[in-house]
């Protein structure tokens, strides 16, 4: 069965760590997952997401009912089965899409109707077609069907967009309730926080999903645009409100800072795409900072990408081979790169759980911080 266990809180911050208990493995919170819109992690294998230690990846449902479609995944006998991966899979409403594709869509108090970005057939989503879809999917952590609002957005705008959330929550859970899974394994059922940047919006959210007993909550609508300040706030203020005994999850975010100043705010779980986006633009991370491997400087430099890190990437390249890759426009080059900067998304998280478990989170985020932060020196430079 699903199933949050908290197992350590830090005596400075609100920062948790927890274990989530799945049918397709436990999951140790914070806990980032790496983002695998269409059934694949770009530019990365399955066996690299193992090797590397990801326990949970995130599907899109949008993407994946457009293409390759749900009967495919049907026959194929669920996701897992279909992308050939035994751990844990998160799969998204399709609300983000709403909000990023808003010039294919009509938003309406049954549903959405939006038009195929791939061939401009139409499609209606509702809060039960998104839960059957989802069932079809298998996956082991399902989004209820949400609008996410844009930044900047007026009060009453952000007040109305949230009332619709609210009701498309009941009514996902009504059909959660009436359907079961169709692979055998336990399916559990998120909700999502709206409100903008407005706390009494974010509190009444709170309080109408929580009588709804979900089995996690998200906060979703931030990272789209608002100053980086307010994320935190309001996060942190939501984070507040959620239950204690329920998974946390910050939808969309973000940077390795983003990530551990979160973390210390009391939040679970993470999924973002910048670790690949940017790898496959030749950003990389370390623990020393991030710089562009396209830089004259690493021409003949011979060392690892990191030092510390064990990752396929460190351990059997160089700076100087990635650097020239990437030069070359080769096709490895975005591979090394993506499975280096999740080894290290998901070292950090790892970290952070040892360092709740020990009691000196806060010492050694601060440290990270000054090392790996937005206004930190950029690696070797």
């Amino acid at each position: 069965m699903f199933k949050f266990e908290l197992v350590a809180l830090d005596s400075k911050t609100s920062a948790r760590a927890g274990l989530i208990y799945t049918d397709h493995g436990v999951i140790e919170t914070p806990v980032f997952m790496p983002v695998g819109t269409q059934g694949t992690v770009k530019a990365v294998e399955q066996r690299e997401l193992v090797e590397i230690g990801a326990q949970i990846i995130l599907g899109n449902t949008y993407h994946l009912y457009l293409r390759p479609g749900t009967d495919v995944i049907f026959k194929a006998g669920g996701l897992h089965k279909f992308i050939g991966w035994e751990r844990g899979i998160l799969t998204d409403s399709g609300g983000f899409q709403i909000f990023s594709l808003a010039q294919f869509r009509k938003i309406s108090k049954e549903g959405v109707k939006f038009q195929s970005h791939i061939d401009g057939s139409y499609h209606f989503f509702t809060p039960e077609s998104i839960i059957d879809i989802q069932r079809i999917l298998g996956s082991d952590i399902m989004m209820c069907l949400d609008e996410c609002t844009p930044y900047p957005c007026d009060y009453d705008y952000a007040f109305k967009s949230n009332q619709l959330t609210i009701e498309w929550a009941k009514r996902s859970r009504e059909r959660f309730d009436n359907t079961k899974p169709l692979y055998g394994h336990t399916q559990a059922i998120f909700g999502i926080v709206q409100g903008s940047i407005y706390p009494e919006i974010r509190a009444k959210s709170v309080e109408e999903l929580v009588k709804l007993d979900l089995d996690g909550y998200a906060i979703g609508g931030l990272a789209v645009g608002e100053p980086i300040e307010t994320m935190y706030q309001i996060a942190e203020f939501t984070a507040s409100l959620l239950p204690v005994d329920k998974p946390r999850y910050l939808m969309g975010v973000g940077t390795p800072e983003n990530i551990l100043e979160a973390i210390s705010r009391g939040i679970d779980m993470f999924d973002c795409v910048i670790p690949t986006r940017n790898g496959r633009n030749a950003t990389l991370y370390t623990r020393e900072g991030k710089f562009s491997i396209k830089n004259a400087i690493y021409k003949e430099d011979f060392t690892p990408v990191d030092k510390d890190c064990d990752c396929y990437t460190c351990r059997s390249f160089t700076r100087a081979y990635l650097r020239h890759l990437f030069n070359a426009d080769e096709i490895l080059a975005l591979q090394l790169a993506s499975i280096h900067n999740l080894a290290f998304y998901l070292w950090l998280v790892r970290e952070a759980r040892s360092h709740i478990i020990q009691g000196d989170f806060l010492e050694w985020k601060d440290k990270m911080l000054q090392k790996i932060g937005e206004k930190a020196k950029i690696a070797n430079h």
